[in-house]
């Protein structure tokens, strides 16, 4: 995962190096452990994990646990899960915000001793309506020029609980007439009597992101804290907190554009919702942006990030095709996944003029396009498994595949003649009766005459009986960003992304497929044996697409 196209961020630690900079580059991937990591998470862990080995350093993975009202062990175990599968290794360490409260408090205690923290009575309302506009200067708070002796016995006691969640708010004193508006005295701290996942109840006062994201930087060496850019306009306050702290190697921040993809959503508030309520199939649902989800559909690690590499690190807004992603994982899958032959629409073939106690095995490759694949045996028998959709009763010009009174090359085995064609009642196709030209056993016809169609088929006596899941986006608008005024993203949810195919028949060699194999089903595309449901498999991607590079 080291690898990293040079890029503006390179750009800057080169000129750091250049003027003389010395100390060790020390990166991080600082989560909030409210939700599971989604595709966006891994371009942010693979810029700070490659940038940080590029140049020899090390690279932490810090949880954002500040905020205690949505954040569960859950998230924190399936956070790691997720970063060492994409294989970047926290060797900096694992530290967790939670355990600088302390530290925070202290520093806090700092601000306020030297004038440039107050304690603030306003409501949240309050604050929203003194902190004026964007053409409009915010107006002080009547709290303001409290004197230190007052805020440090407020914040004493907003620290021992004798408040309500939301009564007072700790404020940085900055300008209230600064053009931006994340520099208008923002709060530093918050009270919240909520039990936190690692603290327990020691704590009732939290610290602001803002106010303690600089400050767990600083602690662990972070040299440059690299973002995406919507912290752009935080930047002026995250170099404030680490100036008047007064730390002696002080981190700085940098930002990226972060990754938005078509058909999908990256808010965690919005992936939370479709979870919550019952939309998806848990945060591991296949059709999710979550790395999870696209793990259990089949994705690689170096699909994922291949897909990063080539969406680039920039700072322009910009929504990749997710065709781009599809191109990866199907490149990879291409090259690697062994070949398979499943029916996903069976109708019974059966071959009248072959044994019905006899069985054969014919040589079929594992992959075409990789000589070193080698093949396997696949068990051939009188009673047999094709496509309805490789069987016509009224077949259109230029059909190549099986007809009544046509012929069609089996994959591998023998030509076959439909002479008979048995329906139901309604007219269903329930069954073809053929001959076989046994004597065509990976042989062309002894009177030459050319069969142009191959279709694959499975034994009937020998299949696994399995369930298929086709899936397509979530989504139908393209950006889901631009969604129109007073609409709802989830007017947008896609009714047909999940088409789930019972009954499907799949050639023996799949009964033993675990977990997360990966393989072509000829000519439907690349599945994954499900993670859930034994008998599983859902479609990754389908063979061909006409997105070009």
């Amino acid at each position: 995962m080291s690898e990293l196209f040079p890029n503006f961020i390179h750009d800057i630690i080169d000129a750091d190096l250049a003027g003389g900079f010395k100390r060790e580059i020390h990166t991080r991937f600082p989560p909030e452990p409210n939700g599971y990591l989604h595709i966006g998470s891994a371009k942010a862990i693979w810029i700070n994990y490659s940038t940080a080995k590029k140049y020899g350093g090390r690279f932490n993975l810090r949880y954002d646990d500040t905020n205690p009202v949505n954040e569960e062990e859950e998230f924190v175990r399936s956070i790691e899960e997720d970063l060492r599968w994409l294989g970047a290794v926290p060797d900096g360490g694992i530290f967790y915000g939670s355990d600088y409260f302390e530290r925070c408090y202290e520093f806090a205690v700092k601000l306020i001793k030297d004038g440039k923290a107050y304690v603030c009575d306003l409501t949240a309302e309050e604050m929203r309506q003194y902190r004026g506009t964007l053409t409009e200067p915010g107006k002080e708070s009547p709290y303001r020029n409290r004197t230190p002796e007052e805020n440090l016995d407020l914040f004493e006691r907003m620290k021992a609980g004798e408040f309500e969640g939301g009564a007072r708010t700790l404020r940085a004193k900055i300008d209230m007439a600064s053009p931006n508006m994340n520099m208008r005295d923002p709060a530093i701290y918050r009270i919240l009597h909520v039990t936190h996942h690692r603290q327990g109840d020691k704590w009732c006062i939290y610290p602001l992101y803002d106010y303690a994201h600089p400050i767990q930087d600083a602690l662990e060496g972070i040299t440059h804290s690299l973002c995406s850019l919507e912290f752009e306009n935080h930047r002026p306050l995250y170099d404030w907190v680490v100036e008047n702290i007064g730390f002696e190697h002080p981190p700085h921040q940098y930002e990226f554009a972060r990754l938005n993809i078509t058909y999908t959503v990256m808010s965690k508030r919005y992936l939370r919702e479709l979870v919550e309520t019952g939309r998806v199939d848990g945060w591991d649902d296949p059709r999710m942006p979550t790395l999870c989800g696209l793990r259990r559909r089949g994705y690689t690690p170096g699909s994922i990030v291949e897909f990063v590499k080539r969406a680039g690190v920039a700072k322009t807004f910009s929504v990749v095709d997710i065709r781009l992603l599809e191109y990866c994982i199907r490149e990879e899958l291409n090259r690697e996944a062994p070949r398979r032959m499943a029916i996903s629409q069976p109708i019974k073939l059966t071959i009248s003029n072959y044994p019905e106690d006899k069985t054969e095995t014919f040589p079929i490759p594992n992959n075409p396009t990789d000589p070193d694949a080698g093949s396997r045996e696949v068990i051939f028998s009188r009673t047999l498994y094709i496509e309805s959709e490789d069987f016509s009763l009224a077949p259109p010009p230029k059909y190549q595949r099986l007809r009544e009174g046509g012929e069609v090359r089996l994959m591998g085995a023998y030509i076959v003649k439909c002479e008979q064609v048995v329906t139901d009642n309604a007219g269903n196709v329930t069954e073809l009766i053929c001959t076989a030209d046994l004597e065509t056993r990976n042989n062309t016809p002894a009177d030459g005459r050319k069969v142009k169609g191959t279709i694959h088929w499975v034994s009937a006596a020998h299949a696994v009986e399995a369930d298929l899941m086709l899936y397509e986006g979530l989504f139908t608008l393209e950006n889901v960003g631009d969604v129109e005024e007073g609409a709802n993203y989830l007017d947008y949810l896609n009714q047909n992304s999940l088409t789930h195919l019972k009954g499907c028949k799949l050639e023996a060699s799949l009964a033993g497929a675990d977990a997360g194999d990966r393989f072509q089903f000829v000519r439907s595309g690349y599945f994954c044996a499900d993670s859930r449901h034994p008998n599983t498999f859902n479609r990754i991607v389908t063979l061909k697409d006409s997105f070009k590079l």
